[in-house]
């Protein structure tokens, strides 16, 4: 019988219990000033969670191979809230886990949470931010859609599509590396579109 990850049923394979009293995860009981803002949900709408922030620390377009991957799409569109700004309405129930760096479905951090039945991403959980994809924002209107506009681009080294937006792009991580321009395609040892796959370590 093969082996059960977790990511099956919803069901969390972890040492410990106590993050999942901890924000985000916390149940509405311990939490219950919570003012919601904003509703997300994933494809399926079993799991929905809510932000009390009016608009995010930062957004993002990033454009690294692994996003790719994982969301099987040309990058990642990711908007940078703190842990205590968001709250799952049913807290870790229904979610699964992925821990890129040794591609395990524990919940360890920094992990990738998703939806355990659509398998929709909803966050990358970091040890204080979270990074959630606007995507799965029920939004009102496209003026408030705007708060969510990305302010650069980030490994747009490893882009597989060119941008004329005006926005700055960073050929890693913003201010930790070089500014690219708009049409700039560079094929060196160090930069490449095709990229090399990268485990970054959010806060």
């Amino acid at each position: 019988m093969a082996e059960q990850t977790g990511a099956e049923t919803g069901a969390v394979r972890d040492s410990g219990e106590e993050w999942k009293t901890q924000p985000p995860y916390r149940s509405p009981r311990g939490n219950e000033r919570f003012e919601k803002k904003w509703t997300a949900h994933c494809h399926c709408g079993r799991v929905t969670y809510w932000l009390s922030r009016d608009k995010p620390l930062a957004v993002k377009f990033c454009h690294c191979v692994d996003c790719q991957a994982i969301h099987g799409a040309p990058m990642q569109w990711a908007a940078i809230f703190h842990k205590e700004d968001l709250h799952f309405a049913r807290g870790a129930e229904g979610l699964a886990f992925y821990h890129a760096p040794d591609r395990s479905t524990a919940h360890k951090l920094p992990c990738k949470v998703s939806c355990a039945y659509c398998h929709s991403p909803l966050m990358d959980e970091g040890r204080n931010m979270v990074l959630m994809f606007p995507g799965i924002i029920e939004f009102a209107d496209a003026e408030r859609k705007k708060l969510f506009d990305p302010q650069c681009h980030i490994f747009y080294s490893q882009r597989v599509v060119d941008f004329q937006d005006g926005k700055p792009k960073w050929s890693k991580l913003d201010g930790k590396s070089e500014l690219m321009k708009e049409v700039d395609t560079i094929v060196s040892k160090n930069h490449t579109v095709l990229g090399e796959p990268r485990n970054e370590q959010i806060n």
